[in-house]
C-alpha cells in the first residue's frame, strides 16, 4: 500500500501504481482540509444563495435552483445521466491509475467531498473492485465527464465493475468485496466527475510506455548498427556536447556503452570504403534524443497535473468562498499527449528505416537478401518489413494533433474543449504499434549480427541476443512468423530489452 501526500506525488510512484497495480491511499494529514471544505459545502447547500453544482443544475442548467431536500437526488441523477461512455473498457492499469489521481485531486481539500468518498475509492483499490470505464465519450473539458461518471457509478452501486477478474454489476462487486454503496452528498457527484483524471491517466500510461520504447530503441539500434557493420564515429561524445541537447547526449552515451567491445565494429575500422552511414544509423542520437527531451517536457506537465485540483467549483477554505473556474479544462494534458504522440511516431519512423536498410542487400553491406540464408526459395523478413511500414504509417497518421480539434458542446456553454481524452487514449495503440516495429527491428538485427559470425558483437548485445534466442530461434527457413513478431514485441513492451542491455536513462 502506497501512502500519498496530495500535491507531492512523483512520476516514479505513479508508474509503480500503473505497472504493478499497487493500491494507494491518502496520508491521514489530508483528512482535516478535506473535511473543512466538505463543511463549507454542507453549509452552502443548506443556504438560500445559489451556488453552482451544490444547489443548482449543471452546465446550461446552472441557473435552475434545486431545493435542499433534492440534493442527494441531484447528485445521483448527475452521475447516472452522465454515464454515456461507449467503446471498449479501459484496461485495469489505467483505471486504477485514474482512481488514484482522483484521490490526489480531492485530497487537496478544495473539492468539498466528505472523507467517506475518499475512503470508498481507497477501499475499492485495496480490495480490487475496478469500475468498467468505457474508453470513449470525453472531449477533455468540463472534466472527463462520461468516464469519471462510470467510475462514480460503481461507487454508488450502479453500472458495472470487475472483481477478481470477473465482470459483474457494481452492486454485486461491492458486496463480494465487503463494501457498501455510498450515497452522495452535496457537490460530491460533481467533484467526482469534474476533472482531468481519465485523460491524465491515459497520458501517463502513454508516457511510461513510450519511455520504455525509447530505452529499448537504443539497444536495438546498436544491434542494427553492428548488423550492417555501421560506424560508431557518430557516437563520439564531442559531437553531442557541441550541440548541447541533453537527450542527444544521453542516447549517444548509452549507445557507446552498449557497443563497447564489439568485434564486428573493430573488424572494419580500417579499409571500409563507405564514408558515411545512412541517417537512420548516423542520426539515432539526434532523433531519439529529441524524442527523449519531448517526453521529458510532457512528463513535467503530467506530474504537475497528477497533483492538481481540477474540478469545479472549487472550495477555497482560506477565503471562505466557493468559486467557479476552469481547472477541468485539460489543455495541458492535450498538449502533453500530442507531444508524446510525436515522439512515439518518430522513434518508430527511424527504426523502420533501419529495418528497410537491413533487408535490402544493396544497402546492408553484404547481408543476404531479406536476411534469409537461402533467398528465393525463402522470403525471410520481406513481409515483416512491410508490416513495420504499415504500422509506421499508421502512427504518423495518429500523431496528428488532437488539441487543436476543439468543438462546442453542451448548448455552447462549453464552447472550447481540449480533446485531451482522444489525444491520450490513442497513445496506447501507438505504443503497441511501436513495440512491433522495434520487435521486428530486433529480429532483423539479431539475424544480421549472427550472419557476421565468427565475429561477435559486444558483451551487452550478446546478452540481448541470448535472451532473444531463448524464446525465438534464428530464421533458418521460412516459417509462420506472427508468433515470433508478437513474442519480440512483448519483450520490448515488458522492458526486457533495455534491461538485458543495461540501458537506463533518467527521466
Amino acid at each position: 500500500m502506497i501512502e500519498m501526500i496530495p500535491g507531492t506525488v512523483t512520476l516514479s510512484t505513479l508508474e509503480d501504481i500503473y505497472r504493478n497495480l499497487t493500491p494507494a491511499k491518502l496520508a491521514s494529514s489530508a483528512r482535516e482540509p478535506v473535511e473543512a471544505a466538505a463543511k463549507m459545502v454542507a453549509e452552502a447547500a443548506a443556504g438560500e444563495e445559489a451556488v453552482y453544482g451544490i444547489n443548482t443544475g449543471f452546465g446550461k442548467l446552472a441557473s435552475t435552483k434545486i431545493a435542499p431536500a433534492d440534493t442527494a437526488t441531484l447528485q445521483r441523477n448527475l452521475i447516472l445521466s452522465h454515464c454515456c461512455g461507449v467503446g471498449e473498457a479501459l484496461p485495469e492499469d489505467k483505471t486504477r491509475l485514474m482512481m488514484t489521481l482522483k484521490l490526489l485531486s480531492m485530497g487537496r481539500g478544495a473539492s468539498g467531498v466528505r472523507w467517506l468518498v475518499i475512503e470508498q475509492i481507497e477501499q475499492m483499490l485495496e480490495r480490487g473492485v475496478v469500475p468498467v470505464i468505457p474508453s470513449q465519450g470525453s472531449v477533455g473539458a468540463s472534466g472527463d465527464l462520461a468516464p469519471l461518471a462510470h467510475m462514480a457509478a460503481a461507487m454508488i452501486g450502479a453500472g458495472e465493475a470487475t472483481f477478481e477478474g470477473t465482470r459483474m454489476s457494481s452492486a454485486e462487486a461491492l458486496k463480494k468485496a465487503g463494501l457498501e454503496p455510498i450515497v452522495l452528498g452535496p457537490k460530491e457527484g460533481l467533484g467526482l466527475i469534474n476533472g482531468t483524471q481519465f485523460s491524465t491517466a491515459c497520458a501517463l500510461g502513454g508516457l511510461f510506455d513510450a519511455w520504455r520504447m525509447a530505452e529499448a530503441s537504443m539497444a536495438i539500434a546498436s544491434l542494427s548498427t553492428d548488423a550492417i557493420m555501421g560506424s560508431t564515429a557518430p557516437l563520439i561524445a564531442d559531437i553531442h556536447t557541441l550541440r548541447g541537447h541533453a537527450g542527444q547526449i544521453d542516447v549517444a552515451r548509452e549507445m557507446r556503452g552498449i557497443m563497447d567491445g564489439s568485434e564486428i565494429r573493430e573488424s572494419h575500422r580500417e579499409g571500409d570504403t563507405r564514408v558515411q552511414d545512412p541517417y537512420c544509423i548516423r542520426c539515432q542520437p539526434q532523433v531519439v534524443g529529441a524524442a527523449l527531451d519531448v517526453l521529458r517536457m510532457a512528463a513535467k506537465t503530467l506530474e504537475i497535473e497528477a497533483n492538481a485540483v481540477t474540478d469545479n467549483p472549487l472550495v477555497l477554505v482560506n477565503e471562505g468562498r466557493i468559486v467557479s473556474g476552469g481547472n477541468f479544462h485539460a489543455e495541458y494534458v492535450g498538449f502533453a499527449a500530442d507531444q508524446i504522440a510525436l515522439a512515439v511516431a518518430e522513434i518508430g519512423a527511424i527504426a523502420q528505416r533501419r529495418v528497410a536498410l537491413m533487408v535490402d542487400p544493396t544497402l546492408s553491406h553484404d547481408l543476404p537478401p531479406f536476411l534469409t540464408p537461402d533467398p528465393g526459395l525463402n522470403s525471410g523478413f520481406m513481409i515483416a518489413e512491410v508490416t513495420t511500414a504499415a504500422l509506421m504509417s499508421e502512427n504518423k497518421h495518429l500523431a496528428n494533433p488532437c488539441v487543436t480539434d476543439s468543438t462546442p458542446t453542451s448548448a455552447n456553454q462549453e464552447d472550447h474543449v481540449s480533446m485531451a481524452a482522444h489525444g491520450a487514449l490513442r497513445l496506447s495503440k501507438m505504443n503497441a504499434n511501436l513495440s512491433v516495429i522495434l520487435g521486428v527491428e530486433m529480429l532483423c538485427a539479431a539475424q544480421g549480427v549472427e550472419a557476421r559470425a565468427p565475429l561477435m558483437t559486444s558483451a551487452r548485445l550478446q546478452d540481448v541476443l541470448a535472451m532473444l534466442r531463448t524464446d525465438i530461434p534464428a530464421l533458418a527457413e521460412d516459417r509462420y512468423l506472427a508468433p515470433d513478431i508478437e513474442a519480440a514485441s512483448a519483450m520490448v513492451r515488458a522492458g526486457r530489452i533495455a534491461e538485458a542491455a543495461g540501458v537506463k536513462v533518467t527521466a
